[in-house]
Formats: C-alpha cells, structure tokens, sequence
C-alpha cells in the first residue's frame, strides 16, 4: 500500500537535492504514487534543464515509485473542480491533479509547495510539506 502521493515539487527536492530533499526522501521510501501528469511535469523540467528524454525516463524509472496513475474522466473533473479553491493561489494543473488522486486514494499529497497547506482543508486532502 503506498503511503503518498508525491507532487513533482517533492520529487525534484529529492532529485535537485535541494531543501526537503531528505523529507521527500522519507515519503519516496514509504511508497510513493505519481500522477502521469506530474510525470509529465517532471520530465519537461528535465528536458528544459538540458536533459535527453532518455535522461528523463530513466530518472522516472529510478524513482522506483510504487504506482502511476494515469489522468482518468473522473480525476480530471474532480481536479478541474478544484479551481475556485486554487486559483488565488496559483495551483496548477499538476498540482490539481496530484491533489484529486490523493484525495480519490484517501493518501496524503507530499509537495514542497506550501501554497498547498493553504487550500487542504478546503478540498479535504492532507498535505504534508516537506519544507
């Protein structure tokens, strides 16, 4: 059973190892699943930053995450649904979707973003920063 569902946020920290890193680490080691749309997310971080896509799919597969959820109807509504809560504070469509499948899995949402702490209660997900 994982234990989170990770924010790219929270998977670039541990990558980047930048502030967080070791928390991210933590959460990875528990058990992380990732929407496909964070993966998305991550990999044109990499490729932006100079990285191959060969380079990004395999820092996808090293993650060793427990699971990968594709974008279905039902998270995209859900996620899209999302918008009045999220919008002043700048949330996107990524994080929109990381927060739907966390809250469709019943899982904490990880993300180094903290704008997020501000809008969980209202969309009843847990989120756990990690800086």
């Amino acid at each position: 059973m994982p234990a989170c569902v990770a924010d790219t946020s929270a998977l670039l920290a541990y990558l980047l190892d930048e502030p967080g890193a070791d928390l991210a680490a933590e959460w990875l080691d528990r058990g992380a699943v990732v929407s496909t749309v964070n993966v998305q997310e991550l990999v044109s971080k990499i490729v932006r930053d100079g990285g191959t896509r060969e380079v990004a799919a395999a820092t996808v597969t090293d993650l060793a995450l427990e699971g990968l959820h594709d974008l279905t109807v039902d998270l995209a509504v859900e996620g899209g649904a999302m918008i009045p809560q999220t919008r002043a504070h700048g949330l996107s469509h990524g994080d929109r979707a990381c927060l739907a499948l966390a809250r469709h899995l019943g899982l904490p949402a990880v993300t180094a973003d903290r704008a997020w702490a501000r809008v969980a209660e209202a969309l009843a997900v847990r989120v756990e920063l990690v800086r």
